[in-house]
């Protein structure tokens, strides 16, 4: 995915650093995404999600908290409120771009930031919050060993994910003040709760307080057996898609009209993980799916396999030919199933005199309904009429250039 490296003012005046992830083709909407308590906006959760979100045309923008990762500032100064601040101004640099988010992402903390946050973002029309507390006093339990000395000197060191932070009490009272009760109960966009029932960070009751304090329309999906960062791949691969598929009934997708003489449709398929062979197959903005190989071939078997497309395509085809013969006929025709395998064989068992191999698709045609033996042969006669039935038969070219 196309990023440009964007900064912009925070709640102090310091420089926050940002990455804004574009899509490919013309960008339909744009999120907003708020990391995890001391995090980034580089951790592997974040970027899978923004990389699924920009294959279906939306932009979005990822950035660290004051303090955090690239972003000037002193972590020691910032509360929860200046992070709910950092995510408002975010927000205010998009619209001020062309581009006011429509969609709000939050993980962790920061999802209890964007909940908090939302009410003042007037763009969002969408909510996510992935393994948020319902009180952000939660956070406590990460550095509780030092809540005695934070509250006698006023500050005091942690170790956070192997790195050290400094805590004050400013912000040990800010998290203790602050209730999203009233903000989620007033949230009026619709909210979508993501949430591990063994998160051993975040307890799944929080999502359960979340969901109960929020008026509808309101979901809950449940992320199994995901970690608190979500940090397997596959984890947030569903994620992203849960949220890809929900945001269409709240957020307006409509791409633009095409250029003249612009092609009526391109299938795009984009390298999902660079270290294995998950591909992203978008057909144009609204059709996605999760191109692999088996395990045994060096893939995650996450997705179909291209010679699985392949046999998909035939397949699918010669269903819809043959339902649409029978229904112009007006045949009794309930039901049709099309198994398909392909493989490679020796051109001599195919009935040619070659010694190569050619490629074989072997149909099995199921057809229910009550329809009389010469009806049934018919069928099988045209399932051969199918236009990819026929593409594969002749020969065909594949033309190649480098954009």
């Amino acid at each position: 995915m196309p990023t440009q490296r964007i900064s912009f003012e925070g709640h102090d005046g310091s420089t926050l650093a940002a990455r804004l992830d574009l899509p490919d083709g013309p960008r339909l909407a744009t999120a907003l995404f708020a990391h995890c308590f001391t995090c980034g906006k580089d951790i592997a959760a974040a970027r899978r999600i923004s990389q699924r979100l920009t294959s279906m045309g939306i932009a979005v923008l990822r950035f660290d908290f004051t303090g955090l990762g690239h972003s000037d500032g002193e972590f020691a100064n910032t509360t929860f409120t200046s992070n709910v601040e950092d995510l408002v101004r975010a927000a205010r640099h998009l619209a001020d771009t062309g581009h006011a988010p429509e969609l709000l992402i939050g993980h962790s903390l920061g999802g209890a930031a964007i909940l908090k946050a939302a009410g003042q973002i007037a763009s969002a029309k969408a909510v996510v919050a992935i393994a948020a507390p319902f009180d952000p006093a939660h956070v406590e339990h990460n550095f509780a060993d030092a809540l005695d000395e934070i509250a006698r000197r006023g500050e005091a060191e942690v170790t956070l994910g192997q790195r050290p932070f400094t805590i004050r009490r400013q912000f040990v009272e800010d998290i203790e003040a602050t209730s999203l009760g009233p903000a989620i109960r007033e949230l009026r966009r619709a909210l979508l709760i993501l949430h591990a029932p063994r998160d051993e960070s975040v307890g799944i009751e929080n999502a359960a307080r979340i969901f109960t304090a929020a008026r509808h329309p309101k979901s809950f999906v449940t992320l199994d057996d995901s970690d608190h960062l979500v940090s397997r791949a596959e984890d947030a691969e569903y994620a992203a898609e849960v949220i890809a598929a929900w945001l269409t009934r709240y957020v307006t997708l409509t791409p633009p009209a095409p250029p003249p003489g612009a092609p009526e449709g391109i299938v795009r398929v984009s390298e999902a993980d660079p270290d294995g062979f998950m591909q992203d197959v978008n057909d144009g903005p609204y059709h996605h799916v999760i191109a692999d190989e088996p395990e045994g071939y060096g893939g995650t078997n996450r997705g179909m396999s291209p010679y699985g497309f392949l046999s998909a395509a035939l397949g699918a085809c010669t269903s819809m030919t043959i339902r649409m013969y029978a229904r112009r006929k007006g045949w009794d025709l309930d039901h049709v199933q099309v198994d398909v395998s392909h493989d490679k064989v020796h051109a001599q068992d195919a009935g040619s005199a070659s010694d190569e191999k050619v490629d074989t698709f072997q149909r099995r045609i199921r057809l229910e309904g009550r329809l009389t033996a010469a009806q049934r042969a018919k069928l099988r006669e045209i399932a051969d009429k199918c236009p990819v039935h026929k593409t594969l038969e002749r020969s065909s070219r594949v033309l190649t250039d480098l954009a």
